[in-house]
């Protein structure tokens, strides 16, 4: 996901980046958790073959970790737009909070 460059005021600095970086990692996973849980229900009931789930429980880690690798897949590729929302509010409020911590203002 690339973040627009427009949410910070000021060019970032190495640590910044770095903070940037691992809040749209998690932002990501974020989304690809809650994509996860919506994916569950189409894998229950029915194995990767098409048949009847005869309850094997090799065919259903496989299935899961299908169903984890699309989520992620899909957050990574923008997704629902979660990521997007979570990255830039949680950008906005640090900046809010930055802004009234210069000016004095008891946070």
């Amino acid at each position: 996901m690339t973040i627009d460059p427009e949410i910070t005021v000021s060019p970032p600095t190495a640590a910044q980046a770095q903070k940037q970086a691992k809040l749209v990692d998690a932002a990501q996973q974020f989304e690809a958790t809650m994509l996860q849980e919506l994916l569950k229900p189409m894998q229950q009931g029915h194995s990767s073959w098409g048949e009847e789930d005869s309850g094997d429980s090799g065919s259903d880690t496989m299935s899961s970790f299908g169903t984890e690798a699309i989520a992620k897949a899909i957050s990574k590729g923008g997704g629902f737009g979660i990521a997007r929302r979570v990255v830039e509010q949680v950008t906005q409020e640090h900046q809010q909070h930055s802004l009234k911590k210069e000016s004095g203002t008891k946070v």
